[in-house]
């Protein structure tokens, strides 16, 4: 059977030149950390998409900027294939702490890592670091990932 790609919204938010990230796999299964975001609802906007999972999985609201890559991953052993939307956003109210709670279970960790700490972990997409700090001296542009294969 075939399936159509799932659509998922991602923040790159950067806060006194650290970038949030989260680990996204319940109970510690993994040790990948990626951009927070998630799974685009039908009838909202990729914006509005994104600012829901963001509170869900951080307690942060946002504002939501520019888009700034197009990743696409998929398992080449199965019929997953998703492609992701990153934004550039900013904090407008709230702050991580570790007693907030992901209401789906899944984000279990998150925190701010400068971009040498960020070298140091495993991550997704590859592209990351360079796209995350890429508009501090580049300026806003938008990025394109070909198909990656998926890795927990």
């Amino acid at each position: 059977m075939m399936t159509s790609p799932r659509l998922a919204a991602r923040a790159l938010i950067l806060h006194q030149n650290r970038l949030l990230i989260v680990n996204a796999y319940a109970d510690g299964q993994s040790n990948l950390w990626c951009a927070p975001g998630g799974g685009v609802h039908r009838g909202e906007s990729l914006p509005d998409n994104l600012r829901r999972e963001i509170f869900e999985e951080t307690g942060l609201i946002i504002d939501v900027g520019a888009p700034c890559l197009v990743n696409e991953f998929h398992d080449p052993h199965g019929s997953f294939h998703q492609v992701d939307i990153y934004f550039h956003c900013q904090i407008r109210t709230g702050q991580i702490h570790n007693l907030w709670q992901d209401p789906e279970g899944i984000v279990t960790q998150r925190r701010f890592v400068t971009r040498d700490e960020l070298l140091d972990l495993r991550f997704k997409p590859d592209s990351l670091v360079d796209v995350a700090w890429a508009h501090e001296t580049d300026g806003p542009r938008l990025t394109y990932d070909p198909l990656e294969p998926i890795i927990k």
